[in-house]
């Protein structure tokens, strides 16, 4: 959140995010169990929540733990979430478990991202797909949607660029819709602007029933088809866990996976 977006009353921002989420006041005290005068007293000032109060609402409200923390500070309260960094010794049991994730999807790409999708490490198979990119996009921070699309990015390689622009940009519309990030929604705003690419018959055609968005990208195996997953951790209660996700791409074709078998024999030839 921004400085002025920390500087509201709390009541502001509850009735932000009751808006955001498409509730009524009534819907939120018959899901909080409360009365609608106390969400309405709460909303206009009239009534401070105690502090367990809010953290109820914000968990009724999905509110991000980034935000239930500025929520506790508005109504004067300290945050509770931490927010400590994946190297911190306290997380070395979760990022060991990132890890075996990335390695075990091998040999198909995966990678974890955080919540603005800078990229936070990835397996090898996923360096197929980022052979011959712009060196300027692979600098640290490396922002995986930009990366995607972007003309001198993996855009260039991608067949059917069209769809998957739309799949992206349809995703990302959704986050920030969701959560009100200024960073997510100026993201959006730059991947817009990229050049809008023609849509390919073939591309078109090709959408596995109906079932899932496709990447399909040329590379130096071949073109290769993938459909992607979304892990996050369960029930996470610092910050860093809960903005963490973790990003597989699985073949789409018998090709690819078998293109990435052989990708696989050889690099265990190279560890030998």
């Amino acid at each position: 959140m921004t400085s002025l977006q920390q500087s509201r009353p709390v009541g502001e921002l509850l009735r932000g995010w009751r808006q955001r989420r498409g509730l009524s006041q009534m819907d939120l005290a018959l899901r909080a169990e409360v009365s609608t005068r106390h969400v309405s007293f709460l909303e206009t000032g009239r009534s401070q929540p105690s502090r367990d109060m809010l953290l109820h609402l914000a968990e009724e409200l999905d509110v991000p733990l980034r935000d239930r923390n500025s929520l506790l500070v508005a109504a004067g309260f300290a945050p509770v979430f931490a927010e400590r960094p994946l190297d911190d010794p306290a997380l070395n049991a979760t990022r060991e478990a990132v890890e075996l994730v990335l390695a075990g999807h091998e040999p198909y790409p995966a990678l974890a991202v955080d919540r603005h999708w800078t990229l936070v490490t990835a397996n090898r198979a996923l360096g197929i797909l980022m052979e011959g990119l712009a060196p300027e996009l692979l600098e640290p921070p490396i922002n995986v949607l930009r990366l995607s699309l972007h003309p001198q990015g993996l855009a260039s390689r991608i067949d059917n660029l069209r769809q998957w622009r739309d799949h992206v940009l349809h995703r990302l519309t959704r986050q920030v819709d969701v959560s009100a990030d200024a960073t997510l929604a100026a993201l959006l705003e730059e991947l817009r602007g990229y050049p809008v690419p023609e849509a390919t018959p073939d591309a078109r055609t090709r959408d596995f029933g109906g079932v899932v968005v496709p990447l399909r990208i040329r590379t130096s195996l071949g073109t290769l088809s993938f459909f992607g997953t979304i892990t996050v951790f369960g029930t996470p209660v610092d910050i860093t866990l809960a903005e963490l996700a973790i990003e597989s791409f699985f073949p789409a074709d018998p090709e690819t996976a078998e293109a990435l078998r052989r990708a696989a024999t050889e690099w265990a030839r190279q560890d030998t």
